[in-house]
């Protein structure tokens, strides 16, 4: 991986999950609301999936969510901490289908090429450096017709937060720095799916607006989570009390309401994509098409660069 590709600090990323995963039950709720939503998605496909991956499993949200939802016959989960790989374990330890739980990196998969019907991910793919080479590896981990269902923060996630920060950094510390880590834009996730070797690739998108009391108790929610600021060219020092101060003033001044209480936004970007297989539907090549646009329409044709006659 080249410099130009490492934006996060993913050792840095494991140690604020170690941090959270004692306790975390305090501060799932984004976590379990994705993992519905997602179960929900997975409930659209009429076909089993025998061994599937939950691919950043946090505390085990996902696995308790699915229960037996879903056809999946045994289920890995892995993720990058080891405190929260031990958390999802306990959590799914009652569960009906045999289970086991690993560390591992989304960057380096150590599992080999098609190993898995399903491989599910709930907000743990933003914090990757290489999207596109971990999707790629996502892919070789499929079996032929595989399906990759996964959910990760959009570019839209804590607009308010980072707005607020960057005029207060403006105001206090004479400069901006990346408070608050940067988010895939959902325009693009499409594209890399396409460029990772997926067939068939659909994103789609949804936000969901938090109120919390104050700026102070977002930023702790987020400690909470494991979700604080990885980026490797955040600022480390000086001012850092004035300007968390003049940000909550602002984030109260700009978008409070009338009690007091302030919004965050949490976009969710949502990937559904398979693994290339020869039965799959296939697009036709241009020119193939057996009915005319202009009739799909209920209007009439013309030649390219004509315009319509004036009334």
């Amino acid at each position: 991986m080249t410099d130009s590709m490492r934006v996060f600090d993913r050792r840095l990323v494991a140690r604020h999950r170690d941090r959270a995963a004692a306790s975390l039950l305090t501060h799932d709720f984004l976590f379990r609301e994705v993992a519905e939503r997602l179960a929900d998605r997975l409930g659209d496909f009429n076909r089993t999936f025998p061994c599937a991956l939950d691919l950043g499993c946090h505390g085990g949200e996902l696995a308790v969510t699915l229960g037996q939802r879903g056809g999946i016959t045994h289920l890995i989960q892995s993720d990058l901490s080891a405190a929260m790989a031990r958390r999802a374990r306990q959590s799914s330890a009652a569960l009906p289908r045999p289970t086991n739980t690993l560390v591992c990196d989304e960057e380096m998969l150590p599992f080999a090429p098609a190993s898995f019907d399903l491989i599910l991910s709930c907000l743990s793919l933003h914090w990757v450096n290489d999207l596109p080479g971990a999707l790629a590896q996502m892919r070789v981990a499929l079996k032929p017709d595989g399906l990759l269902l996964a959910a990760m923060l959009g570019g839209d996630t804590l607009i308010e937060l980072r707005t607020a920060l960057a005029e207060a950094e403006i105001a206090r510390a004479d400069g901006l720095s990346p408070r608050v880590s940067p988010f895939a834009d959902s325009r693009d996730a499409g594209a890399l799916l396409q460029r990772a070797g997926f067939a068939l690739p659909v994103v789609d998108s949804d936000r969901l607006t938090v109120s919390y009391r104050n700026a102070f108790a977002l930023m702790h929610e987020l400690r909470g989570m494991g979700e604080t600021n990885a980026v490797i060219e955040r600022r480390r020092a000086g001012g850092v009390r004035a300007v968390l101060f003049e940000a909550a003033a602002r984030y109260a001044a700009h978008h409070g309401d009338g009690a007091g209480r302030v919004p965050a936004t949490f976009h969710v970007v949502y990937l559904t994509a398979w693994a290339p297989h020869a039965a799959q539907q296939k697009p036709l090549a241009p020119g193939q098409a057996r009915t005319r646009l202009a009739e799909a329409l209920g209007t009439s044709e013309r030649p390219a660069g004509d315009t319509a006659a004036p009334k």
